[in-house]
């Protein structure tokens, strides 16, 4: 083990832990992805369509990336899902009032997951991931 994780692992696996910059690029090329496939599609009728297909593979890949930052972190992968529901609801932006406690769960991950560091040994998760383990 050599402490990179393939991308693959990163975006289909929710296992294990992941360190922050490649977490942080994850998300970023997630919500750009995002942002892509919706300025590309505006205002066409096979948003609609195409929407099924695309949002569920963003949606689950977000969960993995942000469960493995979370592992990393020592906390449950299941935090991913508040985070998601919370992007979900303020995509693009906030608009009203209810928005504003989604508005600040985003806040705490944000801090939490992009500048905080992981836990410095191993967790229950695996192995920290910037000192992996010596060969024996």
């Amino acid at each position: 083990m050599n402490g990179q994780i393939g991308v693959s692992e990163l975006f289909l696996s929710a296992n294990g832990r992941a360190a922050r910059l490649p977490s942080v690029i994850a998300a970023v090329v997630l919500l750009t992805a995002a942002a892509l496939y919706e300025t590309l599609v505006e205002g066409m009728l096979p948003r609609l369509v195409t929407g099924w297909l695309v949002y569920p593979v963003l949606i689950y890949c977000g969960a993995c990336v942000l469960s493995k930052r979370l592992h990393d972190r020592g906390r449950s992968g299941w935090w991913a899902a508040l985070i998601l529901l919370s992007i979900v609801a303020c995509w693009p932006h906030p608009i009203g009032f209810f928005d504003f406690p989604f508005f600040l769960v985003l806040v705490w991950a944000g801090v939490e997951l992009a500048i905080l560091p992981g836990e410095p040994g191993a967790n229950r998760y695996g192995a920290n991931p910037l000192r992996p383990l010596a060969p024996a």
